[in-house]
């Protein structure tokens, strides 16, 4: 049994769950999400509280006990709180917009880049220079932050690029000045 799935989900107010054709749905104030239920796995909610049990019957791999109590946990702060990812843009001559459903990026190459923007997450452009990822489903914000970031991950000599608000990139020293001999 998994430590982290025996501990049990609260459910904050005006938040549903409900098991139904094999999915588990969570509806809250900023939406509805979806995620498959495996066979053996099961939910209990009692008293404002969700708890993740596996059938012992069902052979499955321990991991997975641990792994549905994130993921439903994920669903939960999602619907009620909602995911935010900050990305800065540092650079001269860097910056973004936001073009209908694509992010415009001008990051220094001969061609705008442009990236389709998926229909979970909503994308906001402040100072032309401060992108915010903003979305119910954690993955998909992970992932559209990740894929905007990876079109200019930070350089380590001048720390140009894309990075999260809050990253530390080490610079490097680059070359040393060669001494005069006399």
């Amino acid at each position: 049994m998994s430590r982290l799935g025996k501990s049990p989900v609260a459910l904050p107010k005006g938040t549903e769950v409900k098991v139904s054709d094999g999915k588990i749905h969570v509806k809250g104030p900023k939406g509805t999400v979806h995620f498959p239920l495996e066979n053996g796995v099961s939910l209990k909610i009692e008293n404002e509280q969700i708890i993740v049990e596996l059938d012992p019957a069902v052979k499955l791999p321990r991991p997975t006990h641990g792994f549905y109590r994130a993921t439903l946990n994920n669903m939960i702060i999602g619907v009620s709180k909602g995911f935010e990812k900050r990305l800065s843009l540092i650079g001269v001559g860097y910056r973004a917009t936001v073009q209908g459903q694509k992010l415009d990026l001008q990051l220094g190459f001969s061609h705008p880049t442009q990236l389709p923007i998926p229909a979970s997450v909503n994308v906001a452009v402040d100072k032309s220079v401060l992108i915010v990822i903003t979305g119910i489903d954690k993955q998909a914000v992970g992932q559209f932050a990740a894929s905007v970031r990876s079109m200019r991950p930070p350089e380590p000599y001048k720390g140009k690029g894309i990075r999260y608000e809050k990253e530390f990139v080490r610079k490097k020293a680059g070359k040393a000045a060669k001494a005069k001999t006399a």
